[in-house]
């Protein structure tokens, strides 16, 4: 009888934090960002929250089968599709390699900003028709979730946490409006360089102009990209005197993946949570005939060669340089690569649809990683202190690594000039001057000198956040205000109003004064 009592009480025991888990709606960006959203899901599965994620039907990478969550999908397209995707990208790269010209430059940036314009015109027509369809709103709300988990580099999660009420945590490098440190925190642009401007905080006087010019370009964006999209969307169901940006300010928690290794020195907010590399973990084992070929490398070491989750392949002709270039070198080369073969292959070279990135990037024989600038290759970088080769191909990836660079822990290749020789001279570079790998293994020991890890820190913030219903407490109210109220421009006018009728009235009782004594001396005299 007792001994059935404790097995009873160790399965309770064993059970309760099922018994006391949450319930969170996930609702993602597909792509790269998926790859590091899962992380947090399936850490918040582990720790026994049910974690619901709502998906699109032609989603790339959210699986609808998963251990670690359940999925609600959606009969419509959010415009992430990887068909169209793919093809604005093989669009983006031939254009790079038809040179530097003028025309190239506003080229590739007109095609973006089309890009994103269509993608967030589908995205707010998809939300249309999910806040007008009664049937899934209302199983939603009777779900009874305690958070919404989102990534507002697309704005449907942030959108959805307000209209059914919930408490809203970001997963966040990237808004609908940049880089998230400008939605929520002061960002002088004397020393807050804008994303793209391969600026850093310590600017001189052009460089601060050339930040001012940066910033408006932004804003040109922002107001052909986002506010003929969301505006109209947020007045219709929120009402006419919410601005949309209000919604993302009005987020618990901003989970930002970077920290201060990777970002410059600016202001922050106090739900700002700095999770940088919480995906990077110790390496595990190779596969036996990974393993060989790397120590087979003997005392030269590996290469890793990877362009991300979004681009499998590069154009023919500068695959056939890069593997040239390679076969030139004493190291061995792991490259990911699907496209075809190239016919200037070496021996040294072996290329691989699938390779476990952070494993070989934690492999002690790993000397560098060749890299596109993607964030979480960036963070793994820097986690296992290996040095990098660049090759930044869109998006955010040539300011990514033009912090690297800044730092002394990269090489940058121009993606439209790059060629056999300059891709071999700027490998050896990296390769054969220590100062590359001693000051990448200088910012590793700065990334991992923290006291908490950086999962756990977002875990903790997360359950914070369903333990207390939101994180009002940490979040400012400034974004409620005006301009002219955030900036005190009414309380300065105000001061000069005061000011000037004060001068005006000493004015004043100085003639009268002025007046009375010349009257008395004029009296005086007569």
């Amino acid at each position: 009888m007792y001994r059935s009592i404790l097995v009873t009480a160790a399965v309770l025991l064993c059970s309760s934090p099922l018994a006391n888990g949450g319930k969170v709606l996930v609702v993602p960006v597909d792509g790269s960002h998926w790859v590091n959203m899962k992380v947090i899901v399936e850490e918040l599965h582990s720790r026994g929250h049910e974690v619901t994620v709502l998906r699109p039907f032609d989603t790339w990478y959210v699986k609808l089968d998963s251990p670690h969550y359940t999925c609600i999908t959606i009969n419509s397209s959010f415009g992430f599709d990887e068909k169209h995707f793919g093809a604005y990208i093989m669009k983006t790269l031939h254009l790079r390699r038809q040179g530097a010209s003028l025309w190239t430059r506003l080229s590739l940036e007109y095609d973006l900003v089309q890009h994103f314009y269509l993608m967030n015109k589908q995205l707010m027509k998809v939300m249309g028709e999910v806040f007008d369809n009664d049937q899934l709103m209302q199983s939603l709300h009777d779900a009874k979730y305690d958070l919404v988990l989102t990534d507002p580099a697309l704005g449907a999660g942030v959108l959805l946490a307000h209209r059914m009420g919930l408490p809203l945590v970001l997963n966040v490098r990237w808004t609908i409006q940049g880089e998230g440190h400008q939605a929520i925190a002061p960002s002088p642009l004397s020393y807050v360089p804008i994303p793209g401007s391969k600026l850093t905080d310590k600017m001189t006087f052009p460089q601060r102009i050339q930040n001012l010019f940066f910033y408006l370009f932004t804003w040109i964006q922002i107001l052909y990209v986002t506010e003929p999209n969301y505006k109209p969307f947020v007045h219709r169901y929120f009402g006419s005197d919410v601005h949309y940006m209000e919604l993302f300010q009005a987020a618990d928690i901003w989970l930002m993946r970077n920290d201060f290794t990777f970002e410059f020195p600016r202001p922050t907010m106090p739900n700002v949570v700095y999770m940088s590399g919480f995906q990077c973990k110790p390496p595990k084992p190779l596969p036996k005939e990974l393993e060989d070929f790397v120590q087979s490398s003997g005392e030269h070491g590996i290469i890793v060669m990877t362009l991300g989750t979004l681009v499998e392949k590069l154009p023919q002709d500068i695959t056939e340089d890069i593997a040239a270039a390679f076969a030139q070198l004493p190291q061995k080369v792991i490259w990911r690569h699907k496209g075809k073969k190239p016919s200037t292959l070496g021996n040294n070279t072996l290329l691989l649809e699938w390779l476990p990135q952070n494993d070989l990037l934690g492999h002690p024989k790993t000397k560098l990683f060749v890299a596109h600038g993607g964030t979480n290759g960036m963070q793994e970088a820097i986690y296992h202190g290996v040095p990098l080769v660049g090759l930044p191909l869109l998006f955010d990836q040539p300011d990514n690594f033009f912090r690297m660079e800044a730092r002394g822990v990269a090489k940058v290749l121009d993606f439209g000039t790059v060629n056999e020789e300059i891709f071999l001279e700027a490998v050896k570079e990296v390769l054969f001057n220590p100062s590359y790998s001693e000051k990448m293994k200088e910012l590793s020991s700065l990334h991992r000198d923290q006291p908490t890890k950086p999962l756990e820190r977002a875990m903790f913030w997360i359950e914070f956040v369903m333990r207390h219903k939101g994180a009002a407490h940490l979040r400012t109210e400034s974004y409620k205000m005006s301009k002219i109220q955030y900036y005190s421009i009414d309380v300065v006018g105000f001061l000069l109003l005061v000011l000037s009728l004060a001068f005006t009235v000493f004015i004043y009782m100085v003639k009268f004064v002025w007046r009375k004594v010349c009257s008395r001396s004029k009296v005086k005299s007569e």
